[in-house]
């Protein structure tokens, strides 16, 4: 199968490259300097690579800076999906696009309305989350007015070796590292009360092929390990990996300005779909993570 993957020189796309790699398929890949926002330019390198699939991953898409340029946010992940989708109309038409959302469309919620659904009503906080949600109606309406096959991927948190350390678990991962080869011992840390369902990111792409094989055009389908964790825990597992006499110090210009205290999803439409399932343990991604950024920090 030919497939381009936008943004595919971020955290994500790497790791689907690989994957779609190991299953045969030839990848192209669409990335900086390319302007998502500039449609012809899109058209451009669609019309070059001529997908049979478009999985489409490029976005602005750190949560915490989207509150400070909320119209950069709306022109990447909003204009920039409109553009990719009317490429591979006027080009490709029969190619399936997978657009890939982020369960931070859900905003906060109780913890009796956990698990979140494709169903369950989004209320999203935060501009990025608004622009996510902007960008699955984009989708839908390729799917019911122009027959585009457009599938909806939600995934919740998902992390992995190379990840950018302005994310919690390799930001902290690699600030204890850093500590500990100064001699120090206080690690600077934000809100670590909230729960997130996080799974490895070698299983979430996964789940995207599957979904641009079997998912259904217009549907949404979450992706999640169905499992919270709290981010002490996760801090505190760190620690024991990195270095036990570590000490967590709250710094609040680390904390966001609205933090969604509880996400847990349920990916029984995924699986009913493809019968996908987690597969890496929670223990494995850690360590494989602690790895990664033990080496970087050696590198550099």
């Amino acid at each position: 199968m030919r497939a381009l993957i936008t943004g595919g020189n971020g955290f994500v796309g790497r790791h689907l490259q690989a994957h779609l790699e190991s299953h045969g398929d030839t990848v192209t890949i669409l990335d900086l300097p390319l302007d998502i926002t500039d449609y012809q330019a899109v058209l451009a390198a669609v019309a070059d690579a001529q997908p049979e699939a478009i999985y489409h991953l490029a976005a602005l898409s750190h949560v915490g800076t989207s509150w400070t340029n909320p119209s950069a946010v709306v022109e990447v992940n909003v204009a920039g999906t409109t553009n990719v989708l009317a490429a591979a109309r006027e080009v490709v038409p029969s190619a399936t696009v997978l657009f890939v959302s982020s369960a931070d469309v859900y905003g906060p919620r109780t913890p009796d309305e956990m698990p979140l659904l494709e169903t369950t009503p989004a209320r999203p906080t935060s501009p990025y989350a608004a622009s996510k949600l902007a960008g699955e109606i984009f989708a839908q309406q390729a799917v019911f007015g122009f027959g585009q096959r457009v599938v909806i991927a939600r995934p919740f948190n998902h992390v992995g070796p190379g990840q950018n350390v302005s994310f919690f678990i390799p930001g902290i991962t690699s600030r204890m590292v850093t500590a500990t080869r100064s001699g120090t011992t206080d690690i600077a840390v934000g809100n670590l009360t909230s729960r997130r369902d996080f799974t490895d990111v070698r299983d979430v792409v996964r789940a995207y092929r599957l979904l641009v094989e079997r998912g259904v055009a217009g549907e949404i389908y979450v992706i999640a390990s169905g499992r919270d964790v709290v981010m002490q825990d996760v801090a505190d597992e760190l620690r024991q990996l990195v270095n036990p006499q570590l000490r967590f110090v709250e710094d609040p210009a680390l904390l966001r300005p609205v933090d969604v205290p509880l996400l847990r999803g349920d990916a029984s439409k995924l699986e009913a779909a493809t019968g996908w399932r987690p597969e890496i343990s929670w223990s494995e991604t850690l360590a494989d993570i602690v790895a990664d950024v033990t080496n970087a920090s050696a590198t550099n």
